[in-house]
């Protein structure tokens, strides 16, 4: 029996006035109470209990015994009530980390209906638009456009998937012209995002078909925000998610361009260290997240 139970045990014999009533609060026999109550002291080298056929009388060792551990006993309970608040009641700051667009276009605007349902979470949001760390960075929930995660303690759940496009202002393609093949992409301004995957090439594929090029980048950001208003300035044609810029092409502000060849989709997951229980902060972000997107219908509009 580990110490934390023969103290149980003890608090039981004590409170309970008798070995009997001990072992039917804890599902033992009088007999295996009766022998773990001499192990404990044993390893104690004291007698807690002096006892007879009908009389049981705690003794002085037991008494103070019994005094600390029933202190212990409120701690641990307190304790473990504690911990269960934060299991099943939000509380507390939940940090999340994303790019800095997914964080201006799909995070902020959300946060004050989340804090209208969950008042005692505190959200703080961390941009980076390189993967960090979750457990060494202190992250509860990371938005990622990866479709997997390297690191096997790592869960993921699936957001949506999204398109990437091709698409320019009205202004820059009035003034350089519309390119009509992969080819004419030669002739304009390109405006590159640095940490895509590969970001010196592009696939294309159409019919079944893959082609790869190269092309000359008139502008190179790590930031797909500062590409997009690159592009709405009509410094050129960006590369970029649908989930970044779908108002800019439902409004207008944004032209799509070479729509029949299709890039590497993106899928958007949320990731989290993997655990056995989550904490009320985390589940419900969580969910009150994987809600929004399925009422936006995202990926219906992305993939379009």
């Amino acid at each position: 029996m580990d110490r934390w139970t023969e103290i149980e045990l003890f608090l039981n014999i004590v409170e309970k006035r008798g070995l009997s009533k001990a072992g039917e609060a804890m599902d033992m026999s009088k007999a295996a109470v009766s022998r773990h109550l001499a192990s404990l002291e044993a390893r104690l080298g004291a007698r807690l209990i002096e006892r007879n056929s009908r009389n049981l009388h705690v003794t002085e060792a037991g008494q103070q015994f019994f005094e600390r551990c029933k202190l212990l006993h409120n701690e641990l309970q307190e304790v473990e009530k504690a911990v269960n608040s934060v299991t099943l009641q939000p509380k507390g700051k939940l940090t999340i980390t994303s790019s800095l667009s997914f964080a201006m276009l799909h995070l902020g605007p959300l946060l004050p209906k989340y804090h209208e349902l969950y008042p005692d979470v505190v959200v703080n949001i961390v941009a980076a638009n390189r993967y960090v760390d979750l457990i060494e960075s202190g992250i509860d929930l990371a938005i990622r456009t990866r479709e997997f995660e390297p690191d096997s303690s790592i869960t993921i759940r699936k957001l949506a998937t999204t398109r990437r496009v091709l698409a320019a202002s009205p202004q820059y393609l009035a003034r350089r012209g519309t390119p009509r093949t992969l080819e004419d992409l030669h002739e304009h301004s390109m405006l590159q995002y640095s940490l895509s995957n590969r970001p010196d090439e592009l696939h294309f594929r159409r019919d079944g078909m893959e082609r790869v090029i190269r092309l000359p980048w008139t502008m190179v950001s790590n930031d797909g925000q500062i590409i997009r208003a690159a592009a709405l300035a009509g410094h050129g044609i960006l590369v970029q998610p649908r989930y970044i810029i779908y108002d800019d092409l439902v409004a207008g502000r944004l032209l799509p361009l070479l729509d029949e060849f299709s890039l590497p989709d993106l899928t958007i997951n949320i990731a989290y260290p993997s655990q056995k229980y989550l904490s009320a902060k985390c589940r419900t972000f969580m969910d009150f997240l994987l809600d929004h997107f399925r009422k936006m219908d995202y990926e219906k509009k992305w993939m379009a």
